[in-house]
């Protein structure tokens, strides 16, 4: 069934105007250069909520892909796609720099040949979709009322790592509750510790907020 699902997203369900939009979707080299500057913006101009927002995001993130995704990836080891199935289309953009050029250049498309290149084995989970789904839920939690639109394009760049071709549906579905999952846990871990001691650190703060929500 994962493989119907897959080919069905990876074949059928492919059209040329969507390729340009998933092999954007799923390239971090693109994205990383406006989410530092997004970083950066909120440092500078956020209030309590927005620095406490991005400090959950970074702790989050980075315990989910350092830690638990490149343990998992080692620990499982699953094939994806395109190194296990003849004929799995991959997307990619063009080798640029800045990646931004890369969407004046032709789309890199390939269709698989297990066995021309020696199996990496990084299928499960996917990092792509454990990342955005743990900044997605960290997001709706601390803007509760708009703070959900964050899982559109969390959703959109899961999607698209089956659409590009380099995961499995099932791998990509269990990332996702994963990655939200871990940042619940880190935002419930940062709320106990700022009520239990942010008034001893941090006093005057800890007066003004209570509540690590604002």
């Amino acid at each position: 069934m994962d493989q119907e699902a897959f080919f069905l997203i990876n074949h059928s369900w492919a059209h040329p105007a969507l390729d340009t939009v998933m092999a954007v979707a799923s390239s971090w080299d693109f994205w990383w250069p406006f989410l530092v500057v997004g970083g950066l913006a909120i440092l500078a101009f956020g209030g309590f909520r927005a620095r406490m927002m991005l400090l959950a995001a970074g702790l989050s993130v980075g315990l989910t892909d350092a830690v638990v995704v490149d343990s998992l990836k080692h620990i499982v080891g699953r094939l994806r796609p395109h190194e296990e199935l003849v004929g799995a289309r991959t997307l990619d953009l063009a080798k640029a720099k800045p990646r931004l050029l890369a969407l004046a250049k032709p789309l890199k498309e390939e269709y698989s040949h297990p066995g021309i290149r020696p199996p990496r084995g990084n299928s499960f989970p996917s990092g792509h979709s454990a990342n955005t789904f743990a900044l997605a839920t960290v997001v709706s939690v601390f803007y509760r009322r708009r703070g959900w639109l964050a899982f559109l394009p969390a959703s959109v760049v899961a999607y698209s790592r089956i659409y590009v071709g380099s995961h499995w549906p099932l791998d990509v579905l269990v990332s996702c509750f994963l990655g939200a999952g871990l940042a619940l846990s880190v935002i419930a871990g940062l709320g106990a510790a700022w009520r239990n001691w942010g008034g001893r650190w941090f006093p005057s703060w800890h007066a003004a907020h209570p509540s690590l929500l604002g």
